[in-house]
């Protein structure tokens, strides 16, 4: 018989078994997956007074504060569906977490009376059952990296922030330095465990796949860029490539290459002015626009480009490639030069860190490492999850095509300001595209197909009284780049709105969005009204919610 067949056959009697045991008070307690050894079935409950309280009621941005009447530490499915059951029968306000960095409000407001911690859930295996990896919601990027590569040598393209939790980044989409040769982490995703409630407010535990035939295929579609906090608590991933054969774990899903070439270059101000700037940047944008579909040869080449305020002292350039590839080198150095034609800049080595770049003077001449090596490299400086004080102020956007001459003006403006001594505020442009575009915009709810790279608006500060200081800079910046769209990046033929795990509650009110743009548009374009629907099948009493979350549709 088929393996697929068999898979799918024990699939089904999963789901059955799960769904059942959750229609029964058992359900509150019983376990309803294979349990990670030496976990206890049911986490600790943590209320004000006990001394591990104060550290769980804020993530990454010291921005926001909660005071939760109870944090509960969820440590299986099961647990998951007691908790979330208990707290909606009691009428409290539940928010979720798993690695703590959203940006925005969303799990830590004074509004939010429980906090469900899937921390502790961060268990990373092979499933010879699903015939994919599963990887839980707590399990931070380093972690899934490393237990990938060396067990079985194959990884998942996502982000370069170590600490991030799967929950959160794979619901959002998912992507990373490999994204242009790979594509997004939800383009590998082939299932999800998840609880939810449906309109009698019961929970139950839901495993969705992309299955054509699966009931619950919706389901699955929601979590490949939905945003977290949406349609339920997820308390497990699988992750099998398309067009996976076999059942040999190490061809279930995509392998990295063995050996990078990598470069870091550093452009000090003090040779830059507005000219050069614009060159630099539009340089930047040329080659991204023109290399940025799937067939592209250049498509393994991936930078991480700090564009840092002047009192840093210089822009950051990371760059990545194969080095496995025929002419790895040359196309690099294609790249490297097409950046710079025509700017009269003279790099030096990257001598201080910057951003999420550690300092990287040995790579002003590009070097060949082992792949996980750099992956530790790319990961080692962390400005928020480093820094407890960290409070962060975020913006970004989507590009199809090159900067207009007036954002490239408006940045050098507003980077090179005189009255700012923030090492932290920056344009960090990432490229994007490549294997990213060969997916249709509605085949996962990630829609961004079409882009080349995406530029972030970041400024990071520790102290509370600087807070409007720093986001009248940011907010004035933003609207000020895409005034003429009307504050955001709109959906024409130059931008394609933003990233949903990039949040920003500005663009949902008018004082700052007034290009008649829904912010729901920017975000989720045409695949809104899909997700609106899911919503209302799945969670249409709105339990999870939060300042930007999907409004179920009308009955």
């Amino acid at each position: 018989m088929n393996s697929n067949r068999i898979n799918r056959r024990g699939l089904i009697l999963r789901t059955a078994a799960l769904t059942a045991t959750a229609a029964t008070a058992s359900a509150l307690t019983a376990s309803s997956a294979r349990a990670t050894p030496s976990s206890p079935a049911a986490g600790p409950v943590i209320t004000p007074g006990d001394p591990r309280y104060d550290a769980l009621i804020k993530g990454s941005n010291q921005r926001f504060l909660g005071s939760p009447e109870r944090i509960k530490m969820i440590r299986s499915a099961a647990d998951a569906r007691a908790a979330l059951q208990g707290a909606v029968r009691a009428g409290k306000r539940i928010s979720v977490r798993s690695g703590g960095h959203c940006l925005e409000d969303f799990t830590y407001n004074p509004r939010v009376q429980v906090v469900l911690d899937f921390s502790e859930m961060n268990h990373v295996d092979y499933d010879p059952e699903m015939r994919a990896f599963s990887v839980e919601p707590g399990a931070q990027l380093s972690n899934v990296y490393e237990t990938l590569y060396k067990g079985w040598g194959v990884t998942l393209p996502g982000g370069v922030c170590h600490s991030v939790g799967a929950g959160g980044h794979v619901a959002g989409g998912g992507y990373g330095i490999l994204s242009r040769s790979l594509g997004l982490v939800v383009d590998h995703l082939y299932a999800v465990e998840v609880t939810t409630l449906g309109r009698r407010q019961q929970a139950r535990t839901i495993i969705a796949t992309r299955e054509k035939d699966d009931p619950h295929r919706d389901l699955w579609w929601a979590h490949t860029g939905g945003g977290g906090g949406n349609f339920g608590l997820v308390t497990k991933y699988w992750f099998r490539s398309p067009g996976a054969k076999g059942n040999d774990p190490a061809g279930q899903l995509v392998s990295p290459p063995g050996a990078v070439l990598t470069s870091a270059l550093h452009f000090p101000w003090d040779q830059i002015d507005e000219t050069r700037f614009v060159r630099l940047l539009k340089n930047y944008g040329a080659w991204h626009e023109a290399n940025k579909h799937p067939g592209s040869r250049y498509r393994d080449i991936c930078s991480l480009f700090n564009v840092n305020f002047k009192h840093h002292g210089g822009l950051s350039l990371y760059t990545q490639s194969d080095a496995t590839t025929p002419g790895a080198r040359q196309r690099l150095d294609d790249y490297l030069t097409a950046l710079q034609k025509g700017t009269g800049l003279k790099p030096v080595p990257m001598t201080k860190a910057s951003g999420e770049l550690a300092s990287m003077p040995g790579l002003f001449t590009p070097k060949e490492l082992p792949w996980l090596r750099a992956v530790r490299m790319l990961g080692a400086s962390d400005p928020t999850g480093a820094n407890p004080t960290a409070r962060i102020g975020f913006k970004n956007g989507y590009f199809r095509k090159n900067f207009t001459d007036h954002q490239l003006r408006t940045a050098y403006q507003y980077l090179s300001r005189d009255d700012l001594t923030n090492d932290e505020t920056a344009l960090v442009l990432f490229s994007f595209g490549g294997k990213i575009n060969e997916v249709a915009t509605d085949a996962t709810a990630m829609p961004q197909r079409d882009s080349g790279f995406k530029a972030m608006f970041q400024c990071i500060w520790s102290d509370e009284t600087d807070d409007a200081h720093y986001l009248k800079f940011l907010r004035d910046w933003y609207a000020d780049f895409y005034q003429e769209t009307g504050g955001v990046p709109a959906l024409n033929g130059v931008t394609d709105g933003c990233y949903i795990n990039y949040p920003d509650v500005d663009l949902t009110k008018p004082e700052f969005n007034t290009s008649g743009i829904p912010w729901t548009e920017i975000f989720y374009k045409d695949n809104y009204p899909r997700l609106q629907k899911i919503k209302a099948t799945y969670d249409p009493g709105q339990v999870f919610r939060h300042s930007m979350s999907v409004q179920p549709a009308a009955r």
